[in-house]
């Protein structure tokens, strides 16, 4: 998805720090445990929601990259006009614009 991975697993909280343009997402250890989506805990919701305001290019450079798009760009009932990856774990991320 063109984030940079920086390595942190030899440290006291073992975790990995991902970033591209002005995000960063920090993934820590699970220590084997399965990771659980929003959707299977609770029904619905995603995982993470980035603001993102080139929407068409993101996604376009997601689908040549063969990231899997769970929904595609389109306007939600509560006015945001978003589209939702899945992750190798099965969280939904999405990407939505106000």
């Amino acid at each position: 998805m063109g984030f940079q991975a920086v390595h942190y697993l030899n440290t006291n909280e073992p975790h990995i720090c991902l970033y591209r343009d002005s995000t960063e997402i920090i993934l820590t250890k699970t220590n084997g445990q399965q990771v659980l989506p929003n959707r299977s805990l609770y029904g619905y919701g995603y995982d993470a929601y980035f603001i993102t305001e080139n929407q068409e290019a993101l996604l376009d450079e997601f689908i040549r990259t063969n990231v899997k798009v769970v929904r595609s760009l389109d306007e939600t009932d509560y006015k945001n006009k978003e589209f939702v990856i899945e992750d190798i774990d099965g969280r939904w991320i999405a990407f939505g614009m106000k």
